[in-house]
């Protein structure tokens, strides 16, 4: 007899696969004689999850157990038959209700691992997921940029579906919460062995189905897939070299002014690493369609937040700083950028989508603080909306462990996202890494314009960002895209970074010769020449040192300057689908 005790129904769903099992013993079939009764349960006892596994998972037919019991089901009576199923679809409904409420595990925090039969249950139903065409998904983003006779798009974004609601359980136990983000491990592992077992050398963390090329006939222009790359053309080579070494040296100093080995950069210019920022923009699209004025500002506040996401393996190296007028686009977001000042550096971008607008100026000076560098973000990003107007300023970042130790990067401090238009507001709070609590936390208010907490933000910058919407009732605004699960070997990039130094077919003839993906410097440490992009380096530096002597520095192309800001004039776009021509752009390099 059951127990009135409460019990998770993971207790429950074992003891009754106990207590089915001494049912199908006591079944007119096959015995071995040579245990008894007494050793039959006290064998059971001693091996439960043996008994389950062989009670429940598929054998050949006829197949004896080491109880001497004959497991087939065809054997069994139609009653037990009949009991074995409807327990079947317990266990798959209970397992589906499990990994439909996601809550996010703080990283360092050590569980215990699920019994070896709840596992294999639920590894049997995320195979049963997967068999859909539904469970491989790519992050991408529609292109609807069209180049001459062809029109060109990236994969369709087939997870890009929104919002995700959850109802959660208030009085759920710790043991149930454990088992939850047990299973969204298990998950990420079955669907990395899954993509072990295809046979594709660029494997990621989670489930990434690569695009293909696609032709329509028939058709007034072609429509092609972009096959982008998932792979850097050569791995990191050599050491990074000692930042404190050279800090030391140049002390009171802003980094950006000194002149550092090529080895201590990525094979990506500062304005590339602007555009990284933008790689949630599809949260802008969700944005758009929210009419609730809290929901609204809560994407916008998801989307300021997930700009951190690329840095998760970034520490220890530098983008390239771009030369003056140089600029760097991509397609996929409507994304234009440009250095628009040397001393102080002093980037800004421009990008849109349908209904929104993006504009930011990128500056920032340091502090080395001994064990520490702290970078000080300066300039604002501003967001368009229909009628409603968004600015923020991003918190301080900081470079740990300069001395000793690997080092990391960690971002502290308050971000706070305001509707200039309704005065609606999010303070989000970029907590500090402690010693034994989870990392890269955030949590966030909405304010209302009196002052009112109507909702708030809880997640994790490298991980996902949650809505409260009740105590009962939380809905998942954003997840990082899974990283490639070499991504330290090269340089910690985003399967999204990867692509950003690729001229891919839809950019040939289409670039302006000022474009970032031209700088040979950049595609010599990219390919692992390390010798060919220092000498690459410091010839451009020369060039850019010499125009500067003559009076022929050159100026911001794409923005003009207004108060503290640099705002896009427009025309770049246009420019373009003139093929540059009437304009006057001189090469850098």
């Amino acid at each position: 007899m059951l127990s009135t005790v409460m019990i998770t129904p993971e207790q429950l769903i074992e003891q009754l696969e106990e207590a089915i099992l001494i049912l199908l013993q006591e079944f007119p079939i096959k015995k071995t004689p040579s245990l008894s009764k007494k050793q039959e349960k006290d064998k059971h006892k001693d091996h439960p999850k043996d008994v389950v596994f062989n009670l429940f998972k598929k054998h050949p037919p006829h197949h004896p157990t080491e109880f001497g019991v004959d497991m087939s089901p065809s054997d069994l009576p139609p009653t037990a038959q009949h009991v074995l199923k409807l327990l079947e679809q317990l266990k798959t409904q209970n397992a589906i209700l499990l990994k439909s409420c996601v809550i996010s595990e703080p990283s360092g925090t050590h569980h215990s691992p699920l019994p070896p039969h709840a596992e294999e249950t639920v590894r049997d139903e995320l195979d049963h997921l997967r068999s859909s065409p539904e469970h491989y998904r790519r992050h991408s983003i529609a292109t609807t940029i069209s180049d001459g006779t062809y029109e060109w798009h990236d994969a369709v974004d087939t997870m890009s579906d929104g919002p995700e609601e959850f109802v959660m359980d208030a009085q759920a136990s710790p043991e149930q919460l454990e088992i939850i983000n047990r299973i969204s491990t298990i998950d990420s592992q079955s669907s990395i062995e899954q993509l072990d077992q295809s046979g594709d050398e660029t494997d990621l963390e989670e489930e990434v189905s690569q695009p293909t090329p696609r032709f329509t006939q028939g058709s007034k222009y072609d429509t092609r897939t972009i096959a982008r790359r998932t792979r850097l053309p050569s791995q990191v080579l050599g050491d990074e070299g000692s930042l404190f070494a050279v800090l030391k040296k140049n002390v009171g100093k802003d980094l950006s002014t000194i002149t550092l080995p090529v080895t201590f950069n990525e094979p990506l210019t500062l304005l590339q690493r602007l555009a990284e920022e933008v790689e949630y923009h599809s949260l802008l699209d969700e944005a758009v369609r929210a009419t609730d004025p809290i929901n609204r500002l809560s994407f916008v506040a998801a989307f300021a937040i997930s700009s951190y996401a690329h840095t998760r393996h970034r520490s220890g190296r530098k983008g390239f700083n771009p030369m003056l007028a140089e600029t760097f686009e991509d397609t996929r977001m409507k994304f234009i950028a440009e250095k628009v000042r040397h001393h102080p550096v002093e980037l800004a971008y421009h990008a849109e989508g349908d209904g929104w607008e993006l504009a930011a100026t990128s500056a920032g000076r340091t502090k080395f603080w001994g064990k520490s560098l702290e970078i000080i973000p300066q300039g604002v990003t501003r967001l368009r909306i229909g009628n409603d107007h968004f600015t923020w300023t991003r918190p301080s970042s900081f470079m740990r462990n300069l001395l000793v130790g690997t080092k990391y990067l960690e971002h502290c401090g308050e971000l706070t996202v305001e509707n200039n238009t309704n005065q609606y507001r999010c303070v989000v709070d970029f907590k500090q890494n402690g010693y034994w609590g989870p990392s890269n936390v955030v949590s966030g208010n909405i304010y209302s314009p009196t002052g009112d907490i109507v909702s708030r933000l809880e997640g994790k910058w490298d991980d996902q960002i949650s809505q409260t919407l009740d105590s009962s009732h939380l809905r998942v605004l954003w997840r990082i895209k899974p990283f490639p699960k070499d991504a330290q070997d090269y340089y910690g990039f985003t399967a999204f970074g990867i692509t950003l130094n690729e001229i891919t077919p839809n950019l040939v003839g289409n670039l302006p010769p000022t474009d970032s993906r031209y700088r040979p410097d950049v595609q010599a440490l990219e390919k692992g020449e390390v010798e060919a992009a220092e000498v690459a380096k410091h010839r451009i530096e020369e060039m850019q040192r010499e125009r500067r002597k003559q009076g022929h520095d050159r100026q911001a192309r794409w923005f003009k300057q207004v108060g503290n800001d640099w705002v896009y004039t427009g025309g770049y776009w246009e420019a373009r689908a003139r093929g540059w021509k009437d304009e006057d752009i001189q090469p850098l390099w």
